[in-house]
């Protein structure tokens, strides 16, 4: 690479760096980290949704080869100075102690109950079946409206309700606003409970050093420096004393934000035995023992007028917690009427949310968090109006756009929307989709007989989160370290910490890009909080947003210096130095430069630094933005419905997003591509399944189905381009859109479908799985 072209890499279509060491087997994950000495633990759960511990007895297990040590819930729990603590706590909210293990009542299918120490990983599990539990079952609080309501059996009985809070919030006049309406729609909409299954589940290894009393912890996390600090309070040390590493972690979507009992409980185990402690889930405990998403039931109200405007809504909210809130769980369902106004102009709004306690897993986030929940309810409630007005989807939304220069702008619930144009999203979706060729395309298919449906959405979501306000007491900066050693090699240091997304690629790019270095000259490193000062961590798709900002700042403190530096070997001014291509030049006299090796150089051995300069070449930049971010998307799909089987099919989807400024346009249409994919399997597929006693029924592969690559066209990608003045960058975030896009877009496909049938205007919930598809057809007398 010359130097003519390593200042342009910012929009460049570069490669993952990342790819060569994770598609040959090189990457490293916390199962892989091998220390002498190791033990293996194994966490014996509950098998049932709700029961009373009459007793337990280990003195078996305890005889087993191989075991080392075996502990019950209360030898785990009073070693704990604290229970895990919960931040974004709500007013008047119901605070319920949540602790590392099970001690008098279990209150999930896969709660922690009793923990085997033992040489090997396989010794452990046998040990596990020698621990006797009586249990005295419970009835278990599983249907979510039916668990708020006064009669339902109480999760934690000393709060005397299952409902850990309501959360309730008006705006405008929506009494006036549905009394003056034409007409007003009413619908109870469901999104089920989904798994979020990365491919690699959840393991630690912790290793506690005596001599030293110090503790490093390995794990597969979203955020080491809060799995630190949490782990640090609980365990009563100082952060000074604990190392937490998150090396290569194989896919998280939020379900590697909370700090897990497993990492606490292995942490203790290597206090006790001073030996690395290591655990590793297997596929059916991260069904059952890691967190959920989802999970909400939704009654929603939109009034409107005859002519498509639409006035206001009312919204009733019933979000499924689980057993218990952890980190900033319980926050995440207030997220969803906060988004629900979406990007139409209407000013009237009031909402409660029920968040509710059940006998199941903890609910957390999940590729979206409470934001795709909020958008499914606008963008379905928007195409059921139009069908009852019998008005295009397109134009009824055109009607209600927020105005392209009415930005920034503040919706009825509070959210300031930084930049935004609906339109040119809308007309550059139309174009790519060609869409009324595929409403002509679809009038054909039915003459011939075929049922073919045509969804649209137009989605906004909020990221970037970082405000210290927004974050409920965690941190709402980002860092970054910019170091620039005596060979002019850089090494970033970042707080946010990947799983997948390309930030090693990406802040890379930025480096050499503001820099004017080559881009191999550049390694990011992230996760270790030994090294890495502080941070956030990657989550609400704020690592480019945050830490790109964070990045970019602390780079622009290392050209300052070196300008100044240069100047010197230059004999000029500071201000007269350029830095173009990697070379610094005066102003007045650029055919004599200097290299960033001899800045370096001098830096660090020269003799020529001004006396009040420090050597070396580095700094540290602590960011953190005064607002949120607002990317948008108008995504098409086309499916058609087999009438035999009920079976949908997706045959064409465009995706028009607009994060702002573009890093990597690969990067970007990688997180795309897999954001529809995801969406489109709640849409059509996924959905967690309990029974009356709180037994998942989906605890499988084998009965919970999630999307193949050979199940989806080639997408039609393309951006709109509308930067946001809320960090240098002008970047908003794409991690979660398509996501949140994706899932109406393909249910508004599908009632379009049924609707172009003679159907109506009908509602479907998801997941739209080919059985429920065929009901419908035949009841309606489709063949």
């Amino acid at each position: 690479m010359s130097m003519g072209q390593v200042s342009k890499m910012v929009g460049a279509r570069v490669k993952r760096t990342e790819d060569p060491r994770m598609i040959t087997g090189a990457g490293s994950y916390t199962d892989d980290v091998q220390l002498k000495g190791t033990k293996h633990m194994e966490v014996l759960r509950s098998p049932h949704g709700h029961a009373r511990i009459r007793g337990i007895d280990i003195s078996q297990a305890k005889q087993s080869p191989g075991v080392v040590d075996v502990l019950a819930g209360q030898d785990i729990n009073s070693q704990c100075k604290i229970p895990f603590p919960l931040f974004a706590i709500l007013g008047e909210m119901h605070v319920v102690d949540r602790w590392p293990m099970a001690t008098e009542v279990v209150r999930y299918v896969g709660e922690p109950v009793a923990v085997v120490v033992a040489d090997t990983a396989s010794a452990a599990r046998d040990a596990l079946d020698l621990i006797d539990v009586e249990y005295e079952v419970l009835r278990a609080a599983v249907d979510l409206e039916g668990s708020a309501s006064q009669d339902a059996p109480l999760v934690h009985d000393h709060i005397g309700t299952n409902l850990c809070y309501e959360a309730s919030g008006k705006s405008g006049d929506p009494e006036k606003a549905f009394a003056d309406a034409d007409a007003v729609l009413s619908v109870r909409m469901e999104q089920p409970r989904l798994v979020p299954n990365p491919m690699e589940p959840r393991a630690v290894l912790a290793s506690y050093q005596p001599s030293s009393k110090e503790l490093t912890l390995w794990v597969t996390t979203q955020n080491p420096h809060t799995e630190s600090s949490i782990v640090a309070r609980m365990l009563g040390i100082n952060e000074s004393k604990l190392r937490v590493v998150a090396i290569d972690v194989g896919g998280a979507f939020g379900c590697k934000i909370n700090t897990y009992s497993e990492s606490i409980i292995a942490s203790l185990l290597s206090m006790r035995l001073g030996q690395p402690v290591k655990w590793t889930e297997s596929r059916q405990e991260n069904f059952i023992s890691t967190s959920h998403g989802r999970g909400q039931v939704q009654f929603v109200e939109a009034a409107y007028n005859k002519d498509g405007t639409i006035l206001g809504l009312k919204l009733r909210i019933y979000a499924d917690l689980g057993a218990y809130c952890q980190v900033l769980s319980h926050a995440i369902p207030t997220l969803t009427p906060s988004m629900a106004p979406g990007v139409y102009a209407f000013r009237n709004i009031e909402w409660t949310t029920y968040g509710v306690f059940t006998n199941k897993v903890p609910y957390d986030a999940y590729r979206g968090a409470g934001r795709p929940e909020g958008a499914y309810i606008i963008e379905r409630a928007v195409d059921l109006v139009a069908g009852a007005l019998g008005m295009d989807p397109v134009e009824i939304r055109r009607k209600n756009f927020i105005p392209a220069g009415a930005f920034p702008y503040e919706t009825p619930t509070g959210m300031v929307y930084d930049s935004g144009d609906y339109q040119a999203s809308m007309d550059k979706a139309i174009e790519a989709s060609d869409y009324y060729g595929m409403r002509r395309e679809q009038e054909r298919a039915r003459r011939e007989g075929r049922v073919v449906g045509i969804g649209i959405t137009t989605t906004v979501e909020v990221c970037g989160f970082g405000p210290a306000a927004a974050m409920g007491g965690l941190s709402g900066f980002e860092s970054a370290t910019v170091r620039m050693d005596s060979t002019a090699g850089v090494t970033v240091f970042t707080g946010s910490s990947p799983h997948g997304q390309g930030e090693e690629t990406a802040f890379a790019q930025l480096a050499a890009d503001q820099l004017g270095v080559p881009m191999d000259a550049v390694t990011v490193v992230h996760g270790d909080t030994a090294v890495v000062p502080r941070g956030g961590g990657t989550s609400g798709s704020r690592s480019m947003a945050v830490g790109g900002a964070a990045l970019v700042t602390a780079v622009g403190q290392v050209a300052r210096k070196a300008k100044e530096i240069a100047a010197v070997l230059l004999n000029t001014t500071p201000e007269a130095v350029l830095l173009e291509e990697g070379q610094f030049c005066a102003e007045d006299v650029q055919d004599r430069y200097v290299t960033w090796a001899d800045v370096a150089r001098e830096a660090y051995s020269g003799t020529s630094l001004p006396s009040n300069m420090e050597r070396g070449l580095e700094a540290t930049s602590f960011w953190e933005p005064e607002g949120l971010t607002f990317p948008f998307s108008t995504h098409v799909a086309q499916v058609e419905i087999d009438k035999e089987t009920g079976e949908v099919l997706l045959t064409k989807y465009v995706a028009i997003d607009d994060c702002g400024t573009v890093i990597n346009p690969m990067l970007v249409e990688g997180q795309v591509h897999g954001g529809i994919v995801q969406g489109a399997g709640q849409a059509l597929l996924e959905g967690a399944l309990w029974d009356d006693s709180g037994q998942l029924l989906t605890g499988s592969f084998m009965d919970y189905a999630m999307p193949f690559a050979e199940e989806f066209p080639e997408f039609v990608l393309d951006r709109t381009v509308t930067p946001t003045g809320i960090n240098p960058l002008g970047v908003k975030g794409i991690g979660e859109m398509a996501t949140i896009a994706s899932t109406p877009t393909i249910v508004n496909a599908v009632a379009d479908a049924l609707s172009s049938m003679g159907m109506g205007a009908v509602h479907i919930d998801v997941p739209i799985r080919s059985e429920k598809v065929w009901k419908l057809l035949q009841a309606s007398g489709i063949r």
